[in-house]
């Protein structure tokens, strides 16, 4: 059985992608530019690329500090970037893919590969996207 711990609700209102997103609790209230690159305006606003980022950045973060600590590895100084990237494939259709890159100073090569691998294992957008997108995971030291 799954338990619910918490839901996130957002709304995106006007014109989609150069539109605006709230979130319910008014913590989120943006206005989203197409970026440039895809022919919009771009500017100061952002768009469902960063956002998505910015999410999967700070959760598989949170899975690598997870791991790390069941591990009992001391990871005092990591981050995480999230990649995303809007694609266009064979057929026409827009397809995401993500680089994840940890970077974990201090630890052997190896051993942040392992980490990384296992947060990946762990994190619950990984989970998500699995099968689904193409996710790429590095680990740095």
């Amino acid at each position: 059985m799954v338990q619910a711990l918490y839901t996130a609700e957002a709304t995106s209102k006007g014109d989609g992608r150069n539109g605006e997103v709230v979130s319910s609790d008014g913590v989120i209230d943006e206005k989203l530019a197409t970026p440039k690159e895809m022919g919009g305006p771009g500017g100061s606003h952002t768009n469902p690329e960063q956002l998505f980022a910015a999410g999967y950045s700070a959760c598989f973060h949170s899975a690598l500090r997870l791991v790390a600590r069941q591990a009992k590895i001391d990871v005092p100084e990591t981050n995480v970037t999230a990649a995303v990237t809007l694609n266009k494939d064979d057929s026409g259709r827009f397809v995401l893919s993500v680089t994840l890159t940890a970077h974990l100073p201090g630890l052997e090569q190896g051993q942040a590969d392992q980490l990384v691998a296992q947060a990946h294992q762990v994190c619950p957008y990984s989970h998500a996207t699995r099968g689904n997108i193409e996710v790429t995971v590095i680990a740095t030291v």
